[in-house]
C-alpha cells in the first residue's frame, strides 16, 4: 500500500477585491445600504424647489382640460395623444419619429453643455426619491449624523414608515395611470370591482410593484445599475463639459492640521509654521463629501459614472469650509479643462454639431405639426372582384375610403367625382365624423362598359370636401374589361 502523500492541495486561492466595484457593494460583495446625510446647502435648496415644482406639475397635470380634453393623455386604447389642445393620431407617426429624435439629441447637447445636470435635478428618480421618500424615512428613523447611528425604525415607527411608502407609492401609480386613460375614468374605475377592468388594475397592480421595488429596496442602484445613461457619459462628455469636480491642486494633500501636542500644552504652532513643516491642502479629510452622497461615492476621486451631479457635495463641502475659515469651492460646478487651467469654450465642435441636429430636427417636427390638414383622407386596397358588371353595360369597382376628422369640431364628410361618366354609390353621403373621429367607408364607382382602354383601366379622381373647407382629390386607377374598340392612344 502505498503512503500517502504529505503534499497540501497547492492550488491558488482566488485574489482578493481590491476594493469596491460598485459604491453600492462591500469587497465581500454584501449589498451597501447607504443612508446619506443631507447637506441643506444653497444647491439643496434650489433643488428643493425644482424637484416640488415638478412634482406639483405632474399631480396637477391630469386634471387640466384644454380643448375638451386632458391638457396630456396618452390614449392607447384610440390611439391618440392629446397634448395641450393638439391631437397627434397614428397618421403622425413622421411627427413622432422627429420628436424622439429631438429629445435625444437635446439630451446629448445638455450633457455636453452641463453634464448630469437631469440625473441631479430633475430625474423622476432623483426627485422622487432624494425629496419624498428619504425625507419620509428620515422623520421615521431619525437623521443620520455623527452622532446618531440608527439602522432603521423598529416595532410601530417602522410600520408607520412602510404604511406610509405604500399608501403614497399607490397614489402616484394611480396618477401615473390617469395619464393613459384620464382622470374620470380612473375615478370610475376607483369605485368598481377590478373584476370590471381586470386589464387596468393589472396594469397599476405592476406598476405599484416595480415602484415598491425601486423606491423602497433598489433606490440608488437603478442609477447605477439599471440606467444606462451613466455609462454613456465617456461618449457624452468632453474636458469642457460642466461636472462636479474637486479642486485637486487646491485640496492635497489632504489632511486635518496638527494642533499642540499633549506634552506641551501651552504650545502655539502657528499654521505658518504648520504649513512649511507639513504642508496640507485645504481638504481636511473630513468625508462629508462621502456621507452626503446619495449614491456612495467619494468626489475626490474624480469623474464616476455613479455621480449624479447632485451637488450634495458641494454643499457639504462648503459648510465646512465655512467653519474651518477656508475660501468655498473646493468641490464645485466646473469642467476638467477649468481645473487643469485651460481657457473655458463654451462653444466648441461637439456642442456645435449637437445643436445644428437638433435645430434641423425640431424646426421640421414644428413644420409638419402646424401644416397638419384638418382632415385626412387614403384610398384602401381592394377586397374581393376587382370589378364586376353591375348592369347592362355598366361596370362597378367596389373601394374602400378611410377619412379622418383631425379638427375639434364635428365635421361632414362630402364624397363626389368630377369626372361626368363615374357615379358613386356611398351607405351614407355626407358622412358626420366627430372631433378625432375616423371612419372607413364602402365606395361603388360605376362607369360605363365603353369607357375602358385596351388594357381594361382607366383613371378616375375622386373628391373628397368638408364644411370646414376641406378639399382633397385622389385619382384611382380603375379595372374593367379590356376594350378592344378603344383607340390606341388611349391605352396608358
Amino acid at each position: 500500500m502505498p503512503a500517502a502523500s504529505s503534499e497540501t492541495n497547492t492550488t491558488p486561492a482566488a485574489p482578493a477585491a481590491p476594493g469596491r466595484a460598485l459604491s453600492t457593494l462591500n469587497e465581500d460583495g454584501t449589498r451597501r445600504w447607504l443612508r446619506p446625510r443631507p447637506s441643506r446647502g444653497k444647491f439643496w435648496r434650489a433643488r428643493r424647489v425644482v424637484a416640488w415644482a415638478l412634482i406639483l406639475v405632474f399631480a396637477v397635470l391630469p386634471y387640466i382640460t384644454v380643448g375638451g380634453h386632458p391638457a396630456m393623455l396618452i390614449d392607447l386604447a384610440n390611439r391618440k395623444f392629446h397634448f395641450f389642445g393638439q391631437t397627434l393620431l397614428p397618421t403622425d407617426t413622421p411627427i413622432f419619429a422627429l420628436l424622439i429624435g429631438s429629445v435625444f439629441v437635446g439630451i446629448f447637447a445638455v450633457t455636453a453643455l452641463f453634464g448630469r445636470i437631469w440625473c441631479g435635478w430633475a430625474c423622476p428618480q432623483t426627485v422622487y426619491m432624494e425629496f419624498l421618500y428619504r425625507p419620509i424615512e428620515r422623520f421615521f428613523d431619525g437623521e443620520p449624523g455623527r452622532k446618531q447611528r440608527i439602522h432603521g425604525a423598529a416595532g410601530v415607527r417602522k410600520t408607520l414608515k412602510h404604511i406610509t411608502f405604500f399608501l403614497i407609492t399607490l397614489y402616484i401609480a394611480h396618477l401615473a395611470l390617469a395619464y393613459f386613460v384620464g382622470v374620470q375614468t380612473l375615478a370610475t374605475w376607483v369605485t368598481q370591482s377590478p373584476l370590471e377592468h381586470p386589464g387596468a388594475f393589472l396594469i397599476m397592480a405592476a406598476t405599484l410593484g416595480l415602484m415598491t421595488f425601486d423606491f423602497g429596496y433598489f433606490r440608488e442602484q437603478t442609477c447605477l445599475i439599471a440606467c444606462p445613461y451613466g455609462r454613456l457619459q465617456a461618449a457624452l462628455l468632453d474636458r469642457k463639459s460642466l461636472i462636479v469636480s474637486y479642486d485637486r491642486k487646491r485640496g492635497e494633500p489632504r489632511g486635518a492640521k496638527k494642533r499642540a501636542s499633549a506634552q506641551q500644552p501651552d504650545a502655539i504652532v502657528s499654521l505658518d509654521i504648520l504649513a512649511a513643516s507639513e504642508p496640507r491642502g485645504d481638504c481636511i479629510d473630513c468625508r462629508m463629501c462621502v456621507t452626503t452622497c446619495p449614491t456612495g461615492i467619494d468626489i475626490r476621486e474624480g469623474l464616476q459614472m455613479e455621480c449624479i451631479g447632485c451637488a450634495q457635495c458641494i454643499d457639504a463641502c462648503n459648510d465646512v469650509m465655512d467653519k474651518v475659515k477656508r475660501p468655498r469651492g473646493l468641490i464645485r460646478y466646473s469642467s476638467q479643462a477649468a481645473m487643469a487651467g485651460e481657457r473655458a469654450r463654451v462653444l466648441r465642435p461637439r456642442l456645435v454639431i449637437y445643436l445644428a441636429v437638433w435645430a434641423g430636427l425640431f424646426s421640421l417636427m414644428s413644420m409638419l405639426f402646424f401644416a397638419r390638414p384638418p382632415a385626412e383622407t387614403s384610398l384602401l386596397p381592394r377586397i374581393g372582384a376587382p370589378f364586376y358588371e353591375a348592369a347592362e353595360g355598366v361596370i362597378a369597382n367596389a373601394i374602400r375610403l378611410r377619412v379622418v376628422n383631425r379638427s375639434e369640431a364635428p365635421a361632414h364628410f362630402t364624397f363626389a367625382s368630377p369626372t361626368d361618366d363615374v357615379a358613386l354609390t356611398l351607405e351614407e353621403n355626407p358622412i358626420l365624423l366627430q372631433p378625432g373621429e375616423s371612419r372607413t367607408t364602402p365606395v361603388t364607382l360605376l362607369m360605363a362598359k365603353s369607357s375602358f382602354d385596351r388594357r381594361g383601366g382607366r383613371d378616375v379622381e375622386l373628391c373628397v370636401t368638408t364644411d370646414s373647407g376641406f378639399e382633397k382629390t385622389m385619382t384611382f386607377h380603375a379595372l374593367g374589361p379590356v376594350n378592344r374598340e378603344a383607340p390606341s392612344g388611349a391605352a396608358p
